[in-house]
């Protein structure tokens, strides 16, 4: 079933307000008045003028400029007029302007999503490019918003899995093919997007990006995004094959949740990623991919890998910086695999390993540096990681905490 969402008005956009004229122009007039008055009364200030002799005669001269005066302030108030009734024309200009943009948008928009509902791959591929230069192009980010999620809810959708090679399925796995080209492009217009700076055209940083149960299947590039702002979630995702990068990546606001994720296959990269801001959730199962974390900067914000099941495959933190927001493994397992933190530097800020289980593959902390901060493995079982009480010296310093067997277990 093809996503059928139109899209959503601006709520400024609504309506155009606008005061009545003479209510406009009696404020305006008020304020001519108000601002003359303190004209004069600095004029009269300025000049040290006390009083006007009673006595004194109005001459010719003296009449004749106060007609001039009089055509003055008359003149004056015709362009203030003027003035009230030109804002007014061009602020309904305006608003006109924007309701043509949204009625062509609206209208480029259903052609678009119909696209989406076609049979043909070909036709599919192209709502989708139609789509993203709808977001390029919208007049407001309510519009950019709602193309953003009419893409992210076609990966969202269900699809038919490869029926194999098997020469009997030939046309089922050629269509299967055609149609997941259309989901990867979605997905590399994605990264493109969120990699262009923030308020560029084609930008798309800021805007939400909802990729709830988005199966991951091929090589993807989100290298060097950035999302820095409002929601963004790979939540229940599967990284199931080829290879995805997020090297350089930042993730500095809002809240983007990896919760419920599952990387069973290929490799995901985040080497060189930074997390200054916002929450990152990581409540993922890691079981069969090779996933790189190395020489990523955790400096601000909150990142939990709480609940984490490392049951195999290969985890990186190899020359990772923990230097300040807080960092969480809390009840983390750790029970196939291999997990490094060989090289961290825990230097800064809180790392929580809480409750988590060592139950099987390696953990290694060889050669990290445990500087300052709070790093603690309060009532955590099993083996000591390698490396870990080396790491640490003995005894503990303020603000690393370890099971007392494990301090005894020291050499």
């Amino acid at each position: 079933m093809t996503p059928n969402r139109r899209p959503r008005p601006a709520p400024n956009d609504r309506e155009l307000r606008l005061w009545q004229v003479g209510r406009a122009l009696t404020l305006a007039f008020a304020a001519a008045v108000l601002v003359a008055g303190g004209v004069f009364y600095f004029l009269v200030v300025l000049l040290d003028v006390q009083e006007i002799g009673a006595t004194a005669k109005l001459d010719a001269k003296t009449l004749f400029d106060l007609v001039k005066l009089s055509f003055g302030v008359v003149a004056g108030a015709g362009a203030l007029v003027a003035l009230v009734v030109a804002y007014r024309r061009q602020r309904v200009d305006e608003a006109g302007a924007h309701r043509e943009a949204t009625r062509l948008h609206t209208e480029r928009f259903s052609q678009a999503v119909d696209k989406l509902g076609s049979d043909s791959p070909a036709v599919r591929l192209g709502g989708v490019h139609a789509l993203a230069g709808l977001a390029d192009d919208a007049p407001d980010n309510s519009l950019r918003q709602t193309c953003i999620d009419v893409l992210c809810a076609y990966l969202q959708l269900p699809f038919t899995p490869d029926p194999g090679t098997d020469p009997a399925h030939q046309e089922e796995h050629h269509r299967y093919l055609a149609f997941r080209k259309v989901r990867h492009t979605i997905l590399r217009l994605i990264g493109d997007h969120y990699r262009r700076p923030k308020g560029t055209h084609r930008s798309w940083q800021g805007c939400d990006l909802d990729l709830t149960g988005v199966t991951i299947d091929g090589d993807m590039d989100f290298a060097g995004a950035t999302f820095s702002g409002g929601s963004t979630s790979f939540a229940g995702a599967t990284f199931s094959g080829g290879d995805v990068y997020f090297d350089n990546a930042t993730f500095s606001g809002g809240s983007t949740s990896f919760h419920g994720a599952t990387f069973s296959g290929g490799d995901v990269s985040f080497d060189n990623a930074t997390f200054s801001g916002g929450d990152v959730y990581f409540g993922a199962t890691f079981s069969r991919s090779t996933v790189y974390f190395a020489d990523a900067t955790f400096s601000g914000g909150a990142v939990y890998f709480d609940l984490a099941e490392f049951s195999g495959g290969n985890v990186y933190f190899g020359g990772a910086t923990f230097s300040g927001g807080s960092t969480s493994f809390r009840g983390a397992t750790f029970s196939g695999g291999d997990v490094s933190f060989d090289n961290a530097r825990l230097s800064g800020g809180d790392v929580y390993f809480v409750r988590a289980t060592f139950s099987g593959g390696d953990v290694s902390f060889d050669n990290a540096r445990l500087s300052a901060g709070t790093v603690s493995f309060d009532s955590a079982t099993g083996s000591v990681p390698q490396g870990l009480l080396a790491a640490v010296g003995t005894p503990p310093p303020a603000g690393v905490t370890l099971p007392s067997a494990w301090i005894l277990s020291a050499p």
